[in-house]
């Protein structure tokens, strides 16, 4: 058994949203401020440009002791050397557990507990589920607190909620049934990005923090 990390607070990184303050700026504060762990999320970044900066994403949180995890892009995922990836439903997530073998972290989103029980089945290591909308993913369709328990009701994965999530609002989807809750813009958008991740990581430790992802045997 290998021992998985935890998901309290887990933030993704973006650029822009403050100028000057870029994807490996967001990743070093969520790691000051004690995040569980970091997703570089980079839409935006030319294809030559983000294998690149995956490396460099994740030698840090490498040195950090923390797991690094792409989104979409298995292939960068695996040739930076991050730690996993996170797929959508349209990434073809159901192969994906076989291109990263049996140790990387595997996240999914799903929308419905239909999709939670087919992740778990093809080998999801936790899911991710969009509570609220939110205009960093403008197309998602939000579960709302009762998809949300639904979506736990239907599954021993541990949950991940995103969207509209603060320091203000995080304590009603850890009640709902998430293990952890995930952010962009209230970190990367935070005047101070440090300080607003503490305080996301005192609202989750308040509640006892979240479960560790389920072991696999190997």
């Amino acid at each position: 058994m290998r021992e998985q990390p935890r998901l309290d607070v887990y933030v993704l990184t973006s650029a822009g949203l403050v100028t000057g303050r870029g994807h490996l700026d967001v990743t070093r504060a969520a790691i000051a401020g004690g995040a569980a762990i970091v997703q570089l999320r980079a839409p935006e970044v030319p294809g030559e440009e983000l294998l690149p900066l995956a490396r460099s994403f994740a030698a840090l949180c490498r040195q950090a002791g923390i797991p690094g995890i792409v989104n979409d892009r298995l292939d960068v995922a695996v040739s930076s050397g991050a730690d996993g990836v996170h797929l959508g439903q349209g990434d073809q997530p159901q192969g994906a557990r076989q291109v990263l073998g049996p140790d990387a972290i595997l996240g999914v989103s799903v929308e419905d507990a239909a999709q939670a029980r087919e992740a778990e089945a093809f080998g999801a290591d936790y899911l991710g589920v969009v509570v609220w909308s939110t205009g960093t993913k403008p197309t998602a369709r939000p579960a709302g607190l009762s998809g949300l328990r639904a979506i736990a009701d239907a599954t021993t994965l541990p949950i991940v909620a995103i969207g509209g999530i603060d320091s203000s609002n995080a304590g009603e989807v850890l009640d709902a049934g998430a293990s952890g809750v995930a952010v962009v813009s209230a970190v990367g958008a935070a005047y101070d990005p440090v300080a607003a991740t503490r305080s996301l990581v005192r609202v989750v430790a308040a509640r006892g923090g979240a479960a560790p992802v389920r072991d696999r045997p190997l």
